[in-house]
């Protein structure tokens, strides 16, 4: 091993400070413009009852027991980000172990840790508000298919993997949803107040808000690359148009303030308990979550910097556990999809039920909340050794059907992942598929 010379180690503002400078100037306000938007939610529904009751549905309509205006904002928050998924990739990334490997993780802390973490502190903070706890655990039963593409986007983490875990959570939630919810409710909790799903209101909601934003982000992503090139798309189209993920943000947590505003200020001592369970079980699921792939990385690099958790796979077989991959589990682990949950609560218990308030409560909680991780990940990504400064492991090749190696565009800068060397990468863009193209790091 030739000599090296070790760079002096930054101190943790000096980490800070760079972290910040990475952010565009958008992802720096963004915690200022939640905080006026949430502001403006509540007032907006404490002095404007008419604009607070159209907020609601009262005079808008409702889609499934949500309110259009938020099913407006909900659409408009996700059709920017699934357009900037390159679905052009999927067919590739299909073909690596490296996603199997994650899809099976994704799903074991999903459906089975997930649920139980929430059931468990929900019995534990809430046990004399039955009413609440059951609104609680409706939304640790709600995998997330909405916001966790925000996150990891902040997050710089895989938009790509993400996008596919989505789907194949959002395709289960269709499936398990039901059951579950009566499992953990009617049997495990032993509720007063059963629960009565159907199988057909699980399915059209998970379609409203997945499958909608999908097809638009798949139209618009090849017809306007086919209209402006891929060059253009990605340095012309998508800075700006990305900017109306952040109006859909803003937009759909002011509705959510105001139109459950009331409610909120007149149960403010169980309003404020349920965020109990809310906060720690963020906290836990994505600090357990970050800390079991940070050690699954670490492993990796002992294993002489091969990226993969055991020496025994074959190179073409190797998965990776990178930066990355941290974020795209935590975020995924740690997220809820609330709007779903908010939902099945109204449809079943009633838009002025505690249930309800206590689903609404989720995403008030999940925001600030994962937002503050979204800064710690890059505080982290820059503080920790993943392997190379910051960025990725090498990944694995796939092979095609003609049994050729193939690699990606990034990949045929490095090595295969059998390679004994390490080198460091640009920590902006050490993924393969990071989403950099039309964005500023």
């Amino acid at each position: 091993m030739p000599a090296t010379h070790a760079q002096p180690r930054r101190s943790n503002a000096q980490i800070a400070l760079g972290v910040w400078g990475s952010l565009s100037w958008l992802d720096r306000l963004l915690s200022l413009f939640i905080l006026i938007a949430m502001v403006l939610g509540v007032l907006i529904g404490e002095f404007a009852p008419q604009a607070r009751e159209r907020l609601a549905g009262t005079g808008a309509g409702t889609l499934q027991g949500v309110s259009a205006p938020l099913v407006v904002g909900l659409l408009v928050m996700m059709w920017p980000i699934l357009t900037k998924v390159h679905y052009e990739r999927f067919p590739q990334l299909l073909r690596s172990a490296n996603l199997w490997a994650q899809i099976t993780l994704s799903l074991l802390l999903n459906w089975l840790i997930a649920p139980l973490l929430m059931l468990a502190l929900a019995e534990a903070t809430l046990p004399d508000l039955p009413t609440y706890r059951t609104g609680i655990v409706l939304v640790g039963l709600a995998r997330c298919i909405a916001m966790v593409m925000v996150w990891t986007n902040i997050a710089k983490g895989e938009p790509d993997m993400c996008a596919i875990l989505v789907i194949v959570n959002s395709a289960l939630q269709i499936v398990l949803y039901a059951p579950m919810a009566v499992l953990f409710i009617d049997v495990i909790s032993n509720a007063q107040e059963h629960v009565h799903l159907e199988y057909s209101k699980t399915a059209i909601a998970v379609l409203i808000y997945l499958g909608i934003p999908l097809s638009a982000g798949v139209l618009t992503r090849f017809s306007m690359q086919r209209l402006l090139g891929t060059r253009r798309f990605d340095t012309h189209f998508l800075p700006y148009f990305g900017i109306l993920s952040l109006v859909g943000l803003l937009y759909t947590i002011l509705i959510i303030f105001a139109s459950q505003s009331k409610h909120i200020l007149r149960n403010l001592g169980p309003s404020f308990r349920t965020i109990v369970p809310l906060v720690l079980y963020f906290s836990i699921m994505w600090s357990a979550t970050f800390a079991f792939i940070y050690a699954l990385n670490r492993r990796a690099s002992r294993n002489k910097g091969t990226g993969r958790a055991f020496a025994s796979l074959p190179a073409p077989a190797c998965v990776t556990w990178d930066y990355q991959a941290a974020v795209l589990q935590s975020f995924t682990a740690a997220s809820n999809n609330f709007e779903l949950a908010i939902a099945v609560a109204v449809a079943i218990y009633g838009a002025d039920s505690d249930q309800a308030l206590a689903a609404t409560v989720g995403p008030l909680v999940e925001i600030p909340v994962l937002l503050l991780l979204t800064w710690l990940s890059l505080f982290f990504r820059a503080r920790l050794n993943w392997g190379d400064g910051g960025g990725a492991v090498p990944r694995c090749s796939t092979m095609n059907q003609q049994g050729n190696v193939e690699k990606t565009a990034a990949e045929n800068a490095e090595k295969e992942c059998s390679s004994d060397e390490e080198r460091p990468g640009d920590p902006a863009k050490s993924s393969a598929f990071a989403i950099v193209d039309g964005e500023k790091q």
